[in-house]
C-alpha cells in the first residue's frame, strides 16, 4: 500500500528518504581528463573541479571533507560522522591491479601517471595468495612528510610524498576517484631508510562503515586483513632485488587517535610547503585554489599545462605486468 501524498511531502521535508549528505561520493564533483595512452609513459590523468577549472589533486583538492576548496580548512569545519572526521582520499590504485599509479609531485597540477624505475613502467608483484594491491591505494590530499623532518617515533624523515591511504571497503574504486573516508588507524613503514605512513581508513559510504570505527574493529570484522597488510608491505619489494622492509612499533597498528594527529602533522607541512616557508625541492606547487600561496596560478595558465601534455589515445593498450605469484616463508 503507497503512503498518502501528504505523508510523503512530510517525510521529504524532514530529510527523510532522502541518501545522507555524507554518503555522496565527492566523485561527483571531481572530474578527470585522460592524456596518452595507458599503460605508457606519458599517460596522465589531470583533474578538475566541479567548475570544470583544472586543479592539482596533491594542492586544491580539500584534506578534510565538506570543506571549502578556496578557503582554509580547520578541522572543526570539516564533515564529521557523529565525533569522527571525514577525510577526502584520491584513489591511485584500485585493488587488486598492479600497475605502480601515483599522484606526479614533480610535474605541473600533478596528474596521476604511471610511475617508471630504470626505463621501465612498474608493476608492483603479486605476493602469495595476493593479486596485485590489496586495498584500494591512494593518498591525502593537502599532506607532505617533509623529508627534512625527522620523526621523532622513527628516527627516520618523512619520504616527500603526500600521505599513503589504504582504503579497506567492499567496492573496487577507480584510479582518479575521489572517496570520503574515515581514518581507522595506522601502520608505521620504514622504507629504505624514510618514515612512510599508511593509513588504514573505510569509505563513509561502505555497507560495513557503521560498524567500523578503529583499529580494533577491523581485526573484529576483517580478520586476518591487517595482517596481510603487514605481510603485503614487508614483502612487496623483494622480488625486485631488494630487502624487506622494517615496521615501527614492530608492525603494529596505532589506533585512529594517533592517526588523526599524524594527518594534522602532515597537512601542517604541506602548509608550510605551499606558502614558501620549507624547501619543496623538486615538488612542484603550482595550484589554483590555495589562498596565498605565492604558487597560485591562473586559469588558463592551468590549461596551457594541460594542453601541453600528449593529446588523448584511444584503443586498446596492453599491460606488461606479471602474472606470476611469488611466495615467501612466514
Amino acid at each position: 500500500m503507497r503512503a498518502p501524498l501528504g505523508l510523503l511531502r512530510l517525510l521529504a521535508a524532514r530529510g527523510w528518504g532522502r541518501r545522507p549528505r555524507r554518503c555522496l561520493g565527492a566523485m561527483a564533483r571531481y572530474g578527470t581528463e585522460q592524456r596518452g595512452r595507458p599503460h605508457s609513459p606519458d599517460y596522465r590523468l589531470y583533474f578538475k573541479n566541479p567548475e570544470g577549472k583544472y586543479i592539482s589533486p596533491f594542492h586544491d583538492i580539500p584534506l578534510f571533507a565538506g570543506s571549502k576548496e578556496d578557503k582554509e580548512i580547520p578541522a572543526k569545519r570539516s564533515k564529521t560522522t557523529g565525533s569522527e572526521v571525514l577525510f577526502n582520499m584520491i584513489v591511485e590504485v584500485p585493488r587488486w591491479t598492479n600497475a605502480k599509479m601515483e599522484i606526479a609531485t614533480e610535474e605541473p597540477l600533478n596528474p596521476i601517471k604511471q610511475d617508471i624505475k630504470k626505463g621501465k613502467l612498474r608493476y608492483v608483484a603479486n605476493i602469495f595468495p595476493h593479486k596485485g594491491y590489496i586495498w584500494n591505494y591512494g593518498a591525502l590530499p593537502q599532506t607532505w612528510e617533509d623529508p627534512s623532518h625527522t620523526d621523532k617515533i622513527t628516527g627516520c624523515c618523512g619520504d616527500n610524498d603526500p600521505v599513503d591511504v589504504c582504503e579497506i571497503g567492499s567496492k573496487i574504486r577507480s584510479s582518479g576517484e575521489i572517496v570520503q573516508v574515515k581514518v581507522l588507524g595506522v601502520l608505521a613503514l620504514i622504507d629504505e631508510g624514510e618514515t612512510d605512513w599508511k593509513i588504514i581508513a573505510i569509505s563513509v559510504d561502505d555497507p560495513e562503515a557503521q560498524k567500523i570505527h578503529d583499529i580494533d574493529d577491523v581485526r573484529k570484522h576483517k580478520p586476518g586483513y591487517l595482517e596481510a597488510t603487514v605481510d603485503w608491505f614487508r614483502s612487496y619489494k623483494v622480488p625486485d632485488g631488494k630487502p624487506e622492509n622494517q615496521f615501527a612499533f614492530n608492525g603494529e597498528f596505532k589506533d585512529k587517535d594517533f592517526a588523526v594527529e599524524i594527518i594534522k602533522s602532515t597537512h601542517e607541512y604541506w602548509k608550510a610547503l605551499l606558502h614558501k616557508k620549507a624547501d619543496g625541492g623538486t615538488i612542484k606547487c603550482t595550484n589554483v585554489l590555495v589562498g596565498g600561496s605565492p604558487f597560485c596560478c591562473s586559469e588558463e595558465d592551468a590549461r596551457s599545462i594541460v594542453q601541453s601534455a600528449p593529446v588523448p589515445v584511444n584503443g586498446d593498450s596492453v599491460s606488461q605486468e606479471d602474472d606470476a605469484w611469488h611466495f615467501f616463508p612466514k
